[in-house]
């Protein structure tokens, strides 16, 4: 089976590592992945998560579009009620005319945050309601026929980045179909709605300019090694980072050490985080590929988009090239 794959890049900060170390491991995921036949890579946009490096997402993905070649790169996604519409598509209009035909727009509606940190953003807690209509203020300003009088994106008018809608739950399903957009769905950490929303997306899609047909892109994710042992430990530390990330918020809050994050998911609360990973696909090649294929039938998706996971950048090196291999990718 041959399925489009991506890669959604978070640009981890691991332990003793800088941030410039980060981005330095996001160049080289992204040419790994131009290598080995990946459709796209996507960076998403989260603030004030000391583990993540992805919170400027336009800037990172002109730094990674620089020092590749061919991959598409894009926001997975910019979380549009943070920015104003056209702020959005001058910023990705200037992605587009440094590098044509290679720019995704992907548009979320959550803060990406906090409420404290949504606050210090000026977000105006109301902001998600106009979600519907800032992707369509955001759409036409990309295509030169701005519906605000005497206002145009420059650069951005007439670029026509594709859009994008992302989401976990049933209104960016109802929202990307209407609009006739591709929608991706975030199953790699909100597994809840999946097949719900698939559906809903495939019955109500209405063909548009940018679309003729649905296009659904799902999220999971992978670790892949070259023995099963080792790619099941990978996976328990990520989930260990993930957990603890999820209880340590706050300064006053003490580190949780192993043994204690491996006892708070024995508890119906921790089995909860722990069913945020629900789609992982974890082993060799082979079992990877077994899983891969089973999840895409069972979606019926177009395209996978695969966090991986690994906790060093040389093991999600290696899991992006075992993946692509067992997935027969075309490899450059």
């Amino acid at each position: 089976m041959t399925i489009a794959l991506s890669i959604l890049d978070l640009a981890p900060i691991t332990p003793g590592q800088t941030v410039r170390e980060s981005f330095a491991g996001s160049v080289a995921l992204a040419q790994t992945a131009e290598k080995h036949g990946y459709e796209r890579v996507w960076y998403a946009e989260h603030h004030n998560m000391p583990t993540i490096g992805s919170s400027a997402t336009s800037i990172l993905i002109g730094h990674v579009a620089g020092q590749t070649t061919t991959i598409r790169l894009g926001s997975g996604g910019v979380m549009l009620p943070n920015h104003s519409p056209l702020v959005i598509a001058e910023q990705y209009g200037t992605l587009a005319e440094l590098y044509p035909d290679r720019i995704d727009l992907g548009l979320g509606r959550a803060p990406g945050s906090d409420q404290n940190t949504a606050r210090a953003m000026r977000r105006d807690p109301r902001a998600s309601d106009q979600f519907p209509q800032d992707v369509i203020e955001l759409q036409a300003y990309l295509r030169g026929q701005s519906i605000v009088p005497g206002v145009q994106a420059m650069p951005g008018a007439g670029t026509n980045v594709p859009l994008y809608i992302l989401g976990s739950s049933l209104f960016g399903a109802g929202l990307a179909a209407a609009l006739g957009l591709p929608y991706a769905f975030a199953s790699h950490f909100a597994p809840d709605a999946l097949h719900e929303a698939i559906a809903l997306y495939r019955r109500d899609f209405t063909p548009s300019e940018q679309l003729e047909a649905p296009h659904l892109i799902i999220a999971a994710n992978v670790i892949a090694a070259d023995d099963t042992a080792d790619a099941v430990a990978q996976f328990e530390s990520t989930r260990r980072t993930r957990v603890r990330g999820m209880l340590s918020r706050g300064p006053a809050t003490p580190e949780y050490d192993d043994d204690q994050i491996d006892m708070f998911l024995t508890t119906p609360e921790g089995r909860n985080i722990a069913d945020m990973m629900r789609y992982s696909a974890v082993g060799t090649a082979d079992e990877v590929r077994a899983y891969l294929e089973e999840f895409a039938e069972g979606t019926g998706a177009d395209e996978l988009i695969l966090a991986h996971q690994s906790p060093s950048i040389e093991d999600r090196l290696r899991s992006v090239e075992l993946t692509a291999g067992a997935m027969n990718l075309v490899t450059v």
